[in-house]
């Protein structure tokens, strides 16, 4: 006898597997607990005993007299009462037609005329009507109906029983159909049956409920998850380019400060176009990017807004830029957007340069603003600084050379290439919906080379380069390294800040987006999750310096600058509290921007929230604290940080085992018999076998036993078998120290 699956034995009885799996536990076999389970052979034969029926012998009746009667009468004879007529020797033949010619008259011919009440009767055709002449005419009662043949299902490859099938998930029930060679009507009725499920052919599986069902067939699958598309993409960018294709690029340059202090003067200047006269009310509304050239070589400027209103765009445009330039007006000096500006520059990583601009104005201070902004940080390089001020004039043209030649210093400075041979990938400055062109979208090329009817990838849009624009309107083939450019026929709107990339098929490229679709509605549009000082500890970054990123708003200036300098002074060689912004006044949209873009937490001391600021914080994720006092501010962030410390290690050793004896076995290799010493040894401590004072070898126990029983641990005095994973080099004398390693928490004390 042997063994046999609980489902199989139900179908052999034609009886259910629960009544089977009842039965069982009356029977004591508490390791039948489902109908995938196996009946040992030992108990085949008690389980189907429980079903067989019981035998027993009928008890013999005498026949009545009626029923002697009835037998006696049966054995006489009885005569046919008529002869039976002889079976048909062959059919009759039918009755033949005359041939019909085509317009011939047909008398008597039958037709089908229907009535009123929906049903046909037959009538006798006219006379006088003829056949059509033509070919050969059939009647429409006697043409034979058309049967679509029946399309024979493709035939399945049948997966031989006990054979391991890998299965990519998810899974529908026509692809695991197809993948184990068995009928999608069978899997559907097992679902049904014996799992409960009531399943179609494309609904999909989860990895237990596809285990079952191969169990069932007797077929082992292993489930593994498909690659996303996403997924292979990284792959493919994660590849570097050759050294020896790389070549300098173009530096890409960001104009930023306060609002009126001639930045789009400056750029427009330098251009020598009249762009300024276009914006409304001369101040920019939207991100222009520009190429110019100077002596042989380009730089791309980025025009950000500088009114207040649109920071999120001047915040995307310092990210997507190499370097930036603070343009100060001489006569206003430093101005609350201008140190915004820096701090947004700052938060991106991105080297400074200062252009003091309307130096030709009787009032200009260029001094005053170097004061200014050396209390910011940047300080002159004439005074010893890193930072590099030209003195310009957008109406006089004065310092654009100077200007231009800093900018390509900056850039030799950090050494900028790319390929221009490589398929083309960079960043989305602004997009929108054009009434001619469809969505229309600004981007500026960071590596390869763009080329017209390339298949794009953005973002959830994809589309072929239709058409492409440069910064003059007109219209280019190609695009290379930090070249900006307008593109059309996009699939949908794309975010600003979005990437784009090149890919070689275009069916790829929407299939990515339909699936960063489809990830974004799984998802439920949730937003990223920002740090907040509860969730400080889980956002650990890589690296041994941490950063706290703060941004502080209080109601006066002695306020602001204690607090400064006791946050400041919070920080240590492995947590660093970094304020990217501080002011005076209410916490505004502008703050809770950049605290989006750059991840940091809002505190506001005896402060107001301006209108919308609330909402705009909530939708985005960005916490903002309010405190009345001080040293709760101080207290809050140091507990925050202390999350941010590394656990100090420390190593407690538990015992120490004395090896007597060493014992050679084949299978298991050698076991020690010991005493141990001093403390505890447990299953799972960390041992350290040592001999005359040398560590031979660190690991951990494949055994511990007192006499034939495992045990958790073994305390002083007492005896026990050990055997350690992976080592047998071991001796009689030898040490065996047990020890486990402490995490203790660390505080900035």
């Amino acid at each position: 006898m042997t063994k046999i699956r609980v489902s199989a034995l139900a179908k052999e009885l034609g009886i259910k597997s629960g009544l089977i799996i009842e039965k069982c536990k009356e029977l004591g076999l508490s390791y039948v607990t489902h109908h995938a389970n196996t009946i040992e052979e030992k108990d085949v034969e008690n389980v189907r005993n429980l079903f067989r029926p019981k035998e027993t012998p009928p008890t013999p009746v005498p026949p009545t007299e009626k029923q002697e009667k009835e037998v006696l009468e049966a054995r006489i004879p009885t005569p046919p009462l008529r002869p039976t007529a002889a079976p048909p020797t062959a059919p009759l033949p039918p009755k033949e037609r005359p041939k019909i010619e085509p317009g011939e008259v047909i008398p008597g011919e039958i037709s089908l005329k229907p009535v009123p009440s929906g049903k046909f009767i037959k009538v006798s055709r006219h006379p006088t009507l003829r056949r059509p002449a033509g070919p050969a005419f059939v009647p429409h009662w006697r043409r034979a109906r058309r049967v679509p043949k029946e399309v024979a299902p493709a035939a399945l490859k049948v997966v031989p029983r006990g054979q391991k099938v890998t299965l990519e998930t998810p899974i529908t029930v026509k692809d695991l159909s197809s993948k184990l060679g068995i009928k999608a009507s069978n899997i559907i009725t097992k679902l049904l049956m014996e799992h409960n499920i009531g399943a179609t052919m494309n609904q999909s599986l989860d990895e237990e409920t596809v285990a079952l069902l191969a169990l069932d067939f007797g077929i082992e699958v292993e489930c593994k998850k498909a690659k996303r598309p996403e997924e292979e993409l990284k792959v493919e960018l994660a590849v570097p380019s050759r050294t020896a294709d790389l070549v300098a690029r173009p530096p890409i340059v960001t104009f930023m400060g306060h609002v009126d202090h001639g930045k789009t003067s400056l750029l427009d200047a330098i251009r020598k176009t009249n762009v300024a006269g276009g914006e409304v009310g001369g101040i920019t509304q939207h991100i222009g990017a520009y190429r110019v050239e100077t002596n042989g070589r380009s730089v791309v400027f980025l025009d950000t807004p500088g009114h207040e209103a649109f920071t999120a765009m001047r915040a995307r445009g310092s990210q997507a830029t190499d370097v930036a330039v603070l343009v100060v007006a001489a006569d206003d000096g430093v101005m609350p957007q201008t140190e915004e500006a820096l701090n947004h520059a700052k938060a991106a990583g991105v080297p400074v340069v200062v252009a003091i601009n309307k130096i030709d104005k009787p009032e200009a201070n260029p001094m005053r603003v170097k004061q200014q902004l050396s209390k910011l940080g940047l300080v002159p390089e004439e005074w010893g600084g890193k930072t590099g001020f030209v003195e310009t004039s957008a109406t006089t043209k004065k310092g654009l050379d100077e200007l231009l030649e800093r900018l390509l210093l900056e850039a030799e400075i950090l050494e900028l290439k790319a390929n221009p041979k490589g398929t083309a990938r960079g960043v989305v400055l602004e997009a929108r919906l054009h009434e001619g062109r469809g969505v229309v979208a600004t981007v500026i090329v960071q590596d390869g080379t763009l080329h017209l009817g390339d298949p794009l990838l953005c973002g959830q849009a994809s589309g072929r380069v239709r058409a492409m624009y440069n910064d003059r309107g007109q219209a280019v083939t190609e695009a290379g390294p930090s070249y900006p450019v307008s593109v059309s026929d996009l699939s949908t709107i794309p975010e600003a800040g979005e990437k784009f990339y090149v890919l070689k098929d275009m069916q790829r490229a929407k299939g990515i987006a339909l699936d960063r679709q489809k990830q974004l509605r799984e998802a439920g549009l949730k937003e990223r999750g920002h740090v907040s000082l509860e969730n400080l500890y889980t956002k650990i970054e890589a690296g041994k310096v941490k950063e706290l990123k703060l941004i502080l708003k209080a109601d006066v200036k002695g306020s602001l600058e204690v607090l400064e300098n006791m946050l400041e002074e919070l920080s240590t060689g492995e947590v660093k509290v970094r304020i990217l912004h501080s002011g005076i006044g209410s916490i505004t949209e502008s703050d809770v921007i950049l605290a989006d873009a750059s991840d940091a937490i809002i505190i506001g001391f005896y402060v107001a929230l301006e209108e919308g600021v609330a909402g705009l914080a909530e939708g985005r994720g960005v916490e903002i604290r309010h405190y009345q006092v001080i040293y709760d501010i101080t207290r809050d962030v140091k507990a925050a940080m202390e999350g941010l410390l590394e656990p100090e290690k420390k190593e407690v050793v538990t015992g120490q085992v004395e090896i007597k004896q060493v014992f050679k076995i084949s299978r298991f290799g050698n076991v020690a018999g010991c005493v141990v010493k001093s403390g505890k040894i447990n299953r799972n401590s960390i041992i350290r076998v040592t001999r005359d004072g040398a560590v031979l070898f660190e690991g951990k126990l494949a055994s511990l036993k007192i006499v034939k029983e495992d045990v958790k641990e073994v305390r002083q005095g007492l005896e026990c078998g050990i055997k350690i994973a992976g080592f047998d080099d071991i001796k009689v004398g030898d040490t065996v120290e047990a020890y486990e390693i402490q995490q203790i928490a660390r505080t900035l004390s």
